[in-house]
């Protein structure tokens, strides 16, 4: 084989929610009340345009999660097959220009000449050499010029044109695509159809999706275009391009945000249930535990926590046969610390909804006929319940996004070999120091972790309104 297939801790996880989520997406589909619930929000114009934009992460995220180790070339057929150390992605795969082609050190965003100056040789007519300071030519951006660096502006306006007129022509068959679908299943003319989907009259916000669609195109195809032979975003201090660490930064935003939800759920939902279901002692060594954890400031806990696993892995290196997989372990581990820390507040209102509804009549009905405990809170309790987890669940996501990027940067998040959002900024402060200001690493992490939190943020209001049966009620 020319690769060795490699499975980090993280990928399976994040494969199983994957998988896990649209198996329960299904199941949902066939329950009344929640497939009312998600066709409220299909025809949510917001919650359609933040679930198209999150899609685009969460696939970006997929294909990072896909790795392998090459194969090395043998010096011949005798010798034992090897693998390099590194492992890489399916996404390292696709964007390897943007991995390998690395520069000395800054380069603004599509320039062709580094951003600090360097001392050259230089002959002048005399025959005479002497030393000068100039901006060198950078060694891949803006290299198909060759000497020609004026036409830099022609050749980014030639391609960003191009790719807009792509971008309209492939939204153009999308919409061509849907509006044809839709005829179909309404029994109208496309035409018609179409116009529905203009106005917005259509049960699923098509509209929406279609114009959220529409720009991404003319914002990503234009990048994909320029990347090729510019650094769009620019370089940083080692000359990685800002694009590339972008790109996998998206991954460890979601293994953080999906995988905490592993560790939260069973806890929150577990004991949430048995204190207000069972009350009594119970309850009260429930409160007792979530009340004093929650008195802990999070921060020195996670820090003490993190600090303590590190001194593990330290000391254990024979455990991990790649770096990937040392830093994988660490990433779990925030995970697990975080997910520890912040179910506290969802077991609170879960429980406090099981007190309402133990109260209820069909449940005292359900007691009085002797029915066992644990069939009223699997059959009963539990799916009046999930209208909270689900609302909670999608609003903490972005709260944990934007933890591993506070706790990156006060240095006890994820890996320093993993690149993330919060990485990105920690290393990016001491660049906003410096003369002159490279500001172009932190605007692209902040602007893309900006979209990132913004989409879940709007996606999770959408899905609050949808579930709560007192916002439902009232639409």
């Amino acid at each position: 084989m020319k690769f060795l297939p490699v499975l980090l801790w993280s990928d399976a996880l994040i494969w199983f929610l994957a998988i896990a989520g649209t198996i329960l997406g299904a199941l949902s589909w066939r329950n009344a009340p929640l497939r009312a619930a998600w066709r409220r929000v299909g025809s949510s114009r917001t919650g359609m345009a933040s679930a198209t934009l999150l899609s685009v992460f969460l696939l970006v995220g997929l294909l990072d999660s896909l790795h392998y180790r090459p194969r090395l070339e043998s010096g011949g057929q005798d010798q034992p097959v090897a693998y390099a150390v590194e492992v890489l992605s399916l996404l390292d795969a696709i964007a390897a220009p943007l991995r390998t082609r690395n520069e000395k050190t800054y380069s603004a965003p599509l320039a062709t000449r580094a951003y600090a100056k360097e001392s050259i040789e230089v002959v002048d007519a005399d025959g005479r050499v002497h030393a000068e300071r100039v901006f060198p030519r950078l060694k891949f951006g803006g290299a198909h010029l060759g000497n020609d660096e004026g036409k830099r502006a022609e050749d980014v306006l030639r391609r960003v044109l191009s790719a807009g007129g792509l971008a309209f022509g492939l939204l153009g068959l999308v919409s061509f695509g849907v509006s044809i679908w839709l005829a179909r299943g309404q029994k109208v003319s496309p035409g018609q159809s179409w116009r529905l989907i203009w106005k917005g009259e259509t049960e699923f916000a098509w509209n929406a999706v279609l114009i959220t669609l529409g720009a991404l195109l003319l914002v990503l195809l234009p990048v994909l275009a320029l990347c090729v032979d510019y650094h769009v975003f620019g370089t940083d201090k080692v000359g990685q391009d800002v694009f590339y660490q972008i790109l996998k930064s998206v991954r460890t935003a979601l293994v953080i945000g999906l995988v905490t939800t592993l560790v939260t759920l069973p806890l929150a939902i577990g004991l949430g249930v048995l204190a207000g279901y069972f009350r009594g002692w119970v309850d009260d060594v429930i409160q007792y535990l979530y009340t004093t954890l929650s008195s802990i400031p999070g921060v020195l806990l996670i820090a003490a926590a993190v600090l303590m696993m590190q001194v593990i892995i330290d000391t254990h290196p024979q455990w991990f046969s790649t770096a990937a997989e040392r830093a994988d372990l660490r990433l779990l581990a925030l995970c697990f610390i975080l997910g520890l820390t912040s179910w506290t507040g969802l077991c609170r209102l879960l429980r406090g909804e099981t007190l309402k509804l133990r109260e209820l009549e069909y449940i005292q009905a359900a007691q009085a006929f002797g029915v066992a405990d644990l069939r009223i809170l699997l059959r009963h309790i539990l799916p009046n319940l999930m209208h909270i987890v689900i609302i909670a669940l999608v609003m903490d996501f972005s709260n944990l996004v934007l933890a591993e990027a506070v706790l990156s940067y006060v240095g006890i998040g994820v890996d320093p070999t993993m690149i993330s959002f919060g990485t990105m900024i920690n290393n990016a402060r001491m660049e906003l120091a410096r003369e002159p200001m490279v500001w172009w690493s932190l605007a692209a992490a902040f602007a893309f972790m900006f979209a990132l939190v913004l989409a879940a943020n709007l996606f999770a209001d959408v899905v609050r309104d949808a579930f709560d049966p007192r916002t439902a009620g009232a639409s």
